[in-house]
């Protein structure tokens, strides 16, 4: 076994984004969130990411918006720093050292060059026991410092960032776990603390949620577990103090917000709906229902035009002020577990896997983005903890993208299992799947699984499934059985089969379609799939078979399989024998589609170790101990649209497909070669500035100028040097922000020089060209005479005509180009010589 240090695991995408609250910059045009272990930088405008600020070594805690740089954010992470961004170019500016891990970093415009992080400060002693403490930055040139002024303001506060806001630009800040709230002023140097019982008369849940400061007012929203919001008030006399109740949510308050100027409180839960209430109106509020999943954190632009409201289906959506949803940022929905295999859809290129509860969504993973999400269930999801409701189970492509198969299922106690088969047909019009069939009750117990036959030679689509009942079924598609009124193909099940009366777990297709594999806990039976007889069954010692894969290209003749007792099994069909087999616990077996490898995912020691093979050589082609912790759950062969060119024996087998696969954390990894990973690299590492977005008023004010510029200059000549506003260097000086630019003094001398060029009148230009035109016809004339003039031998030696002839002939520029260089006045050199 050789582990290959050339190829890596990188994080590809489908972080959640939904972790913490989004953060809006001053111009409501930029976006920012915490994904992982990075800062994504999305456009409100085209919902595109345009930056990702990468430079943390563990998870993202928190982002904020520097109080007195509206340009530049800061990041707090668990590997306890905090660092400075220049989130326009995506430049990392400074790292701040603390030392501790951080759960939430706030600011405030008040506190200059303070920030205020939530963080263990006594590690040994309580782990749980979180400070929220003030951060003095130091000022200095270094890029990487560390901060050794640190004070604490309070004391067992809550890892959660909605738990903790400011108050009134920084006078006070408030702070609710459990069944407390704790505020603290500043100017007081004193906390005052509030308390609240359990359980209230009427049995509601007092806890508290989340936080929200009034901005100009001494007013303290909370939310709590029962649904309840409470508006505090004199909370600075601890024994004068109130609080009024507003109730609509029947559940628990996930996050609260106040506008800008005060005027309304947003509020939202896990019933998918945005509620506005009116401040000091409170009996009248607006909504705004079915935003698709339970609402996580809300934000508000600094100029009250937009609202921003996180989801727990991995959405941010983007609603204006009128409470109109304008625009919606999808990233991977991350469920509790993925119930469908990983899959690529053949058409768009992209990964299928169940999403949002009834609904499979189709993921690029180019631009790591959701592309669609098709409906399956057809029904309204309800929101309510204990209620079953269909879910998507199983799914499968046929080999051209034309038919979606699809299983969904409810479990009710004390009743059977209620399942639906469903047939969804691309249209080519319309460009998405329609519903051409379903099939109520196609067995009687669960599918256990399903798969299409992926052969391109055979004339009809054919579609197996098994199921916990004892039988695997064959659907098949008759085109021809159509009647006039209607003329969409039809689906009808085809075979039943089954093998004393063993439940069958897996099943799979060879590459060519002529046979189909299906075990029966132990056996493995092969099939005819011309005329569904039973050709020869495939036993192993007694542990039910987990996987079936079949070999492709020179390896058809292979099928492998994974056992219970960790085995992994070859058999040679041409023989059916055992070719060979080998003691590993296998996960998750997978064969890529357009090659003869095969991957293997092995639990090892609390981690998954992968191997890459080709059944017919006993030596793995690449193997990598601990790609990751814990479990893969699902993984899938994406074939490339380009082939790599990779002279690496070890890594050949990624130059024609990827290899994707989710871990139990549901995080997207791939393995990539490190010259690949360069690559990608250094191309997100190019200034890319949109026109349309990030535009600077100095940039504008000088835009007109150099378009205009640019086109004097293609009008007068195509050969003139173009103005120095187009360069490169001059396009840069004026996008980059004047904070990350060298001092004045040093640029000024420079940019003076560029701008300084040669400006000619074009009559002494066109007078100058007339003379030089009018001296070369001359020495034309001149030389014409000259060669007439002269007699030259009829006929020349040998060797001259061939010198001749393998001169090279000059072309007209390098003839006035040598006329030219005759011309010069040389006397200058002679003076030298003399002297």
């Amino acid at each position: 076994m050789v582990e290959h240090g050339d190829i890596r695991v990188v994080h590809r995408g489908g972080s959640k984004i939904n972790f913490r609250e989004p953060v809006i910059t001053n111009d409501s045009k930029f976006l920012l969130c915490a994904s992982g272990e990075c800062v994504k930088v999305f456009s409100t405008s085209t919902e595109e990411c345009l930056h990702d600020l990468r430079g943390h070594t563990d998870l993202v805690t928190g982002v904020i918006i520097k109080p007195s740089n509206h340009l530049q954010a800061y990041s707090c992470s668990a590997d306890g720093t905090v660092r400075l961004w220049d989130f326009t170019d995506g430049i990392l500016i400074k790292t701040y050292v603390i030392g501790h891990p951080i759960y939430s970093i706030h600011a405030s415009a008040s506190h200059e060059g303070v920030v205020f992080v939530v963080t263990s400060m006594h590690a040994d002693k309580r782990p749980d026991l979180l400070q929220l403490v003030a951060v003095h930055l130091p000022r200095s040139g270094d890029q990487m410092v560390e901060a050794r002024e640190l004070s604490a303001v309070l004391s067992d506060v809550s890892s959660n960032p909605l738990a903790i806001a400011f108050g009134r630009g920084g006078e006070f800040i408030a702070s609710a776990k459990g069944l407390q709230l704790e505020v603290y002023i500043f100017r007081k140097q004193k906390a005052y603390r509030f308390f609240l019982k359990e359980d209230n008369k009427k049995g509601g849940r007092n806890t508290f949620t989340c936080v929200a400061c009034h901005p100009k007012d001494d007013c303290i929203a909370t939310g709590h577990e029962d649904g309840k919001i409470r508006l505090w008030r004199n909370f600075n006399q601890k024994k004068e103090y109130t609080y009024s109740t507003l109730h609509w949510h029947h559940s628990a308050v996930s996050s609260l917000c106040f506008t800008p100027e005060g005027t309304n409180l947003l509020s939202g839960g896990i019933e998918s709906v945005l509620v506005q209430w009116r401040y000091n109106q409170e009996d009248q509020r607006e909504f705004l229902p079915r935003l698709g999943a339970a609402i996580t954190h809300i934000a508000v632009s600094p100029d009250g035009s937009l609202f921003f409201t996180s989801h727990s289906d991995n959405k941010i959506t983007i609603i204006q002020s009128c409470l109109k949803v304008s625009a919606a940022i999808q990233g991977l929905v991350k469920g509790e577990n993925v119930t469908t295999d990983l899959m690529m859809d053949p058409r768009s290129k992209s990964l299928v896997l169940n999403g949002k509860p009834g609904h499979l969504q189709f993921y690029s993973l180019q631009r790591d983005k959701l592309l669609y999400n098709l409906d399956v269930v057809q029904q309204e999801y309800i929101h309510e903890s204990g209620l079953q409701q269909f879910e998507v189970v199983k799914a499968a492509f046929d080999a051209s993208g034309t038919w979606l198969a699809t299983v969904e299922e409810r479990k009710q106690k004390g009743a059977e299992v209620e399942l639906n088969l469903k047939l969804w047909e691309f249209d080519e019009q319309t460009q998405s799947f329609v519903l051409n069939t379903t099939i109520s009750a196609p067995h009687e117990a669960q599918i256990t699984d399903m798969c299409f036959c992926h052969s391109t030679d055979n004339q009809t689509t054919m579609l197996v499934s098994t199921s916990k009942d004892g039988h695997f079924k064959a659907w098949q598609l008759d085109a021809q059985a159509h009647t006039e009124a209607d003329e969409r193909p039809s689906w009808s099940c085809d075979f039943v089969g089954a093998y004393h009366s063993l439940v069958p777990e897996c099943c799979c297709f060879s590459a060519d379609g002529s046979l189909l594999a299906v075990s029966f806990q132990e056996v493995v039976t092969v099939w005819s799939t011309a005329s569904w007889e039973l050709l020869t069954t495939l036993s192993q010692p007694p542990k039910a078979i987990r996987n079936l894969c079949f070999g492709r290209l020179s390896c058809s003749k292979y099928l492998l399989g994974t056992t219970g007792n960790n085995l992994l099994c070859c058999w040679n069909l041409l023989t059916c024998s055992l070719e060979w087999s080998t003691s590993m616990d296998v996960s998750l077996l997978l064969a890529d589609p357009i090659s003869e490898n095969m991957a293997a995912f092995c639990r090892q020691a609390g981690s998954t170790d992968l191997f890459v093979f080709k059944p017919s050589e006993p030596r793995p082609l690449f193997s990598q101990k601990a790609v990751c912790p814990g479990k893969v759950t699902r993984a899938i062969f994406a074939p490339r649209e380009e082939m790599l060119e990779s002279c690496e024996e070890s890594s050949q087998w990624l130059n024609r497909s990827q290899l994707y696969f989710l871990t139990q954390h549901m995080d997207l990894m791939t393995f990539t070669t490190k010259v690949e990973e360069d690559r990608l690299m250094a191309s997100s590492k190019q200034l890319v500035i949109d026109d349309s977005v990030a535009m600077t008023p100095f940039y504008l004010l000088l835009g007109k100028h150099r378009q205009q510029d640019s086109r004097d200059a293609q009008s007068i000549s195509a050969e003139r040097t173009p103005l120095p506003q187009g360069s490169v260097a001059i396009k840069e000086l004026l996008q980059t922000p004047a904070h990350v630019l060298p001092s004045t003094s040093f640029l000024c001398s420079m940019f003076v020089q560029s701008l300084l060029i040669s400006v000619t009148d074009p009559r002494e230009e066109d007078k100058a060209t007339e003379e030089e035109m009018e001296s070369e016809k001359e020495e034309e004339d001149s030389e014409e005479e000259m060669e007439s003039g002269t007699t030259r031998p009829e006929q020349a030696p040998l060797g001259r005509q061939a010198a001749e002839s393998a001169a090279p002939a000059l072309t007209k520029a390098q003839v006035r180009e040598l006329r030219r260089v005759k011309k010069l006045d040389r006397s200058w050199f002679a003076g030298l010589l003399d002297s």
